[in-house]
């Protein structure tokens, strides 16, 4: 059997509308239907049929649309690989030929082109006019950037309120907590006035959380002490702080460390300028540890006790530089 006799048998014997065309046209006025890779057939009769068109005739009624014996979609089977095979070779033009495409290719193609093709409808494109949102082809020329970017804007609102609202809970939260915390505290003080063996405890435990948090510190050289900031403003101040807490400085010092920050608090040896000058020998024995990020770094008693008391402070100092800054 030659392939144009062979074309005219995988005619769909339902349906009438020419949507493809074959390289070779059977001899039939009507032409190939818009075939899918599976077929169906009637189970007796032996009658090809797409799906598409079968379907829709089985939803009217429930015989074949040849020979009028009775089939329902239960009894409807693929059509053997032989002639799916053969169905795969078809040459047919674009499901986007209304649209203005001329490619034919294989049917067994047809699918990855359409994916391309650039007359497909719903090909994705994305808007050149300033919003860059994706859409399909077909619905760009209705599109209205405009529309779009308040859409966007109110669901950003809508985020922003949630993110707002999330935000004073946790606040309020954190606020009970310290609340708590607070009353945990003036607690521990009231057992600790009636037991003086906890004070001595606490103040144990205190001491190695400081340990362990100077431990973690990089080890820091100045190598500008003329660039020290001895009056740092309150904003300057606050970075510091806020450096020192997410470093893991232990609460119940911090507060301390950024008041030693300041010149007014300083020890003798370190009090004034031209003290600090006298005594500027000295600066290199100290033990330095940078905070992290920061152009400063905290001198600790605890890892200075060589330096003499008018050049150190409990807990610690805090020096602030406005460069000069490097870790070991």
């Amino acid at each position: 059997m030659n392939q144009p006799a062979f074309l005219m048998l995988l005619l769909c014997l339902s349906c009438t509308v020419p949507r493809s065309h074959s390289v070779f046209p059977p001899p039939r006025a009507r032409e190939t239907c818009s075939v899918e890779l599976l077929l169906s057939k009637a189970p007796h009769c032996e009658h090809a049929f797409c799906n598409a068109c079968i379907t829709q005739w089985f939803s009217q009624q429930q015989t074949c649309p040849v020979d009028r014996s009775v089939v329902t979609v239960a009894h409807l089977r693929p059509v053997p690989r032989i002639m799916r095979n053969m169905l795969s070779k078809l040459q047919i033009t674009c499901d986007n030929a209304v649209f203005g495409c001329t490619t034919i290719v294989r049917l067994d193609n047809l699918m990855s082109h359409l994916s391309d093709c650039e007359h497909n409808p719903k090909r994705p494109v994305t808007c050149e006019q300033g919003c860059g949102l994706e859409m399909p082809k077909d619905e760009l020329p209705n599109h209205n950037c405009i529309k779009h970017l308040r859409s966007v804007v109110q669901q950003q609102q809508i985020r922003i309120g949630e993110l707002e609202k999330a935000a004073a809970e946790s606040k309020h939260q954190l606020s009970e907590q310290k609340r708590d915390i607070q009353l945990l505290k003036a607690y521990m003080r009231a057992i600790r006035s009636a037991n003086p063996n906890l004070q001595n405890l606490e103040e144990t435990i205190e001491y190695n959380e400081i340990l362990e948090w100077v431990n973690s510190l990089q080890p820091a050289r100045v190598t500008r002490w003329g660039g020290m900031i001895s009056t740092p403003d309150a904003v300057l101040q606050a970075v510091i702080k806020r450096s020192l807490v997410e470093s893991g400085c232990p609460a119940s010092i911090v507060n301390e460390l950024i008041e030693n920050a300041h010149e007014r608090n300083w020890p003798q040896g370190l009090a004034t300028l031209e003290t600090r000058q006298m005594n500027r020998r000295y600066y290199e024995n100290y033990v330095a540890k940078r905070i992290p990020g920061k152009q400063a770094v905290v001198v600790m008693a605890c890892e200075n006790q060589h330096m003499g008391e008018d050049m150190v402070l409990e807990p610690g100092l805090v020096m602030i530089f406005a460069h000069g800054v490097e870790e070991i």
